[in-house]
This record gives C-alpha cells, structure tokens and sequence, in this order.
C-alpha cells in the first residue's frame, strides 16, 4: 500500500522562505507567492483587498518569529533581505 503524502505545513513554508533568504540574499513577494502556489498549493495563498495573490497570513505570522533578527522588509522593493550593518533598528525598512 503506497504511503500517504506528509502534509504540508504553514511553518514548512516560512522555512523554505528564510531558507530561500539566507541561500539567495533576497526573496521577492511576486517570486515568493508564485513559488509557494506552484509548489506548495493555492491554499497557502488569497487573494487580498487589491485583487493580488497574497502569501497566507499564517505563513507570514511564523516567518516573522524566526526570521526576527536577521530579515527585513524592503518596501520600496517588495522584498525580504538578510539584515546589514546599517539597516535601520525594525523590521521595516524605505
């Protein structure tokens, strides 16, 4: 009898994302929903306010916590990156 498939979690996801980070510096929103969805499931995405495909809230919610000290935010670029030196004290940087 053929083993059922593990199911996939939102924390799993969250790692692939800081994991994704470290290995490549950056990860881009559009890159990171459009990954998650082809390789993970829709399910882990909606379609938010503006009618974009938006990353789940709970994937979100677990990347934060373990990417604290080490991930920005970069708004102007839509983008996650590995914190440097002179980044600004919080998570969100312009």
């Amino acid at each position: 009898m053929p083993k059922e498939p593990k199911e996939i979690t939102p924390q799993q996801i969250a790692e692939w994302m800081i994991a994704t980070v470290e290995k490549d510096g950056a990860l881009y929103q559009d890159h990171a929903v459009s990954s998650i969805i082809l390789n993970f499931g829709e399910e882990f995405s909606y379609l938010n306010d503006n009618g974009n495909q938006a990353i789940h809230r709970d994937i979100l919610k677990i990347f934060r916590k373990i990417s604290d000290n080490i991930v920005i935010w970069d708004r102007g670029e839509r983008m996650w990156r590995l914190r440097d030196k002179f980044d600004a004290p919080g998570r969100m940087q312009e």
